[in-house]
């Protein structure tokens, strides 16, 4: 059962990555499937072989703990996605 959950959260989390007005993954990083991405932070691709399901959570609720120097947003530390909504991003990142 915990499949086809993660699947849709997954969906959610795509629809996040490639929203300009919340998620807005696009604006710095190329992303398969999505349109005019930019090319500030590197490519989103094969991050589950690269980074565990919590360092991905991490890097997205605040990658300035990891990186000060990053220009990436803090997510969840702003209170720009919720949670749940973290948690959706990186089940779609993690198909990737």
């Amino acid at each position: 059962m915990a499949a086809p959950a993660q699947a849709q959260s997954a969906a959610e989390g795509e629809r996040l990555a490639f929203d300009r007005g919340k998620g807005n993954c696009l604006t710095c990083h190329v992303i398969k499937g999505g349109e005019l991405p930019g090319s500030i932070g590197p490519e989103l691709t094969g991050l589950k072989a690269k980074y565990s399901r919590d360092e991905l959570i991490a890097i997205v609720t605040d990658e300035t703990k990891r990186n000060p120097q990053t220009v990436m947003p803090p997510f969840g530390r702003n209170r720009i996605l919720s949670e749940t909504e973290i948690n959706a991003v990186v089940d779609f990142l993690q198909t990737l």
